[in-house]
């Protein structure tokens, strides 16, 4: 990193291990370098504090799978400097991305706060035993033309992902709409995360 204008970190979703990442960024990138963070959920001020640059962070949100996905969602935080933000835009058209901006840092952003509110729905209709897992993929992926539904993309994703991203809301705003389903945290507990592990709500050959 010593040579690097520009660091994006994409560790899973802990706060305790981005904070720790970014405040050893700090002491070896140079200090006009870039750091970003590729986090889904966390806003780049509760991370950036630990460095002396809180103006040259920011969040830099790519979709899984980033090879396929056009989105990147930029966020800056409070300290963000106009540069920053110019920075990232810039390089995420290089990179052949379609790059939005976040004026202000909302947990989630914008694709994963409409996301779980769509897929916590789809959740409480599982709890509540209105339909299957199946059926509610069905009925999101013919009605609403989804090209997966919201079992089928978690276990795309990773269950254990679509779990911590919850509960980091669900700890971060107390709202009750953002607690993780039951059958969610049983799925995790268990080791079942998707198709990484061969099981999530579907079965996968390995």
């Amino acid at each position: 990193m010593r040579d690097a204008d520009f660091v994006i970190e994409a560790v899973f979703e802990d706060l305790d291990v981005k904070r720790a990442i970014f405040k050893e960024l700090d002491g070896i990138a140079p200090p006009a370098a870039v750091l970003a963070s590729n986090s889904s959920t966390m806003g780049i001020s509760k991370i950036a504090d630990v460095t002396g640059r809180q103006d040259r962070c920011l969040n830099m949100h790519f979709f899984y799978p980033v090879l396929v996905m056009d989105l990147v969602e930029i966020v800056r935080g409070p300290q963000t400097s106009d540069e920053t933000v110019d920075r990232a835009m810039v390089l995420a058209r290089e990179m052949g991305r379609t790059p939005v901006l976040l004026h202000k840092e909302i947990d989630g952003f914008i694709v994963n706060r409409i996301l779980h509110a769509a897929t916590q729905e789809a959740y409480r209709l599982l709890d509540a035993e209105v339909a299957t897992f199946e059926d509610i993929d069905t009925a999101v992926e013919k009605g609403l033309n989804w090209p997966l539904g919201p079992f089928r993309l978690g276990d795309f994703s990773g269950l254990d992902v679509t779990y911590n991203a919850r509960l980091h809301m669900y700890r971060t705003t107390g709202d009750e709409r953002y607690k993780p389903s039951p059958q969610l945290e049983a799925k995790v507990k268990a080791g079942k995360l998707g198709r990484k592990t061969g099981e999530g709500w579907y079965r996968y050959q390995r």
